[in-house]
């Protein structure tokens, strides 16, 4: 069966939802299990976190779409940083970058985990949606510790939600068909 027209027209795109870049359409890589968040996600996201980020710092790790990065952006965030493995997303996201003009971001072609053992920088909040299949999402946590601010949050998304590991408080929980999605709080060392 083919496609219809607007389902052709929309595919590969994504909508910064608020802020200042708010209505943008972003094109992104046709990557095999990209999922961006989708829009009543990252708008109930986004309502948790606050609609203004200004002076907050940001790891959009497994960035993807850059769904994630580019909202925190366009709502005032200081700075973003963006980790992707994958050549075409990369690309990609540094195509969004110019087109959004945006001088905050920075997009690293790398993989997650290498990231993590690199020196710690202070992020305030990280977004962490790694591909469903990822089983360790408590050891991305843990290995995500040394690069966070004390009053640190970390939203995750994934197939199910995670009974958050010992130093982490659970803040918020919600589901939106197979997207379950959680905001954490680094609450102490552990």
């Amino acid at each position: 069966m083919k496609p219809s027209k607007s389902a052709a027209a929309t595919a590969n795109r994504v909508r910064i939802i608020g802020g200042e870049h708010r209505s943008r359409v972003l094109r992104f890589s046709p990557t095999l299990g990209l999922r961006p968040t989708p829009d009543r996600v990252r708008e109930t996201l986004f309502n948790w976190l606050g609609q203004d980020l200004t002076g907050r710092h940001c790891l959009d790790l497994f960035a993807g779409s850059g769904a994630l990065g580019f909202e925190a952006v366009s709502r005032g965030a200081a700075r973003v940083v963006m980790v992707e493995r994958d050549p075409q997303s990369c690309r990609a996201l540094r195509e969004n970058q110019a087109l959004l003009g945006t001088r905050v971001t920075e997009v690293l072609q790398i993989d997650a985990l290498e990231f993590l053992r690199q020196a710690g920088r202070p992020f305030h909040i990280a977004f962490l949606d790694p591909p469903y299949a990822y089983a360790d999402t408590p050891g991305l946590l843990s290995a995500l510790r040394a690069h966070l601010a004390a009053d640190a949050m970390v939203y995750r998304e994934g197939a199910e939600f995670l009974d958050p590991p010992a130093g982490w408080t659970e803040y918020r929980r919600a589901r939106a068909g197979a997207v379950h999605y959680q905001l954490l709080i680094l609450t102490s060392e552990s």
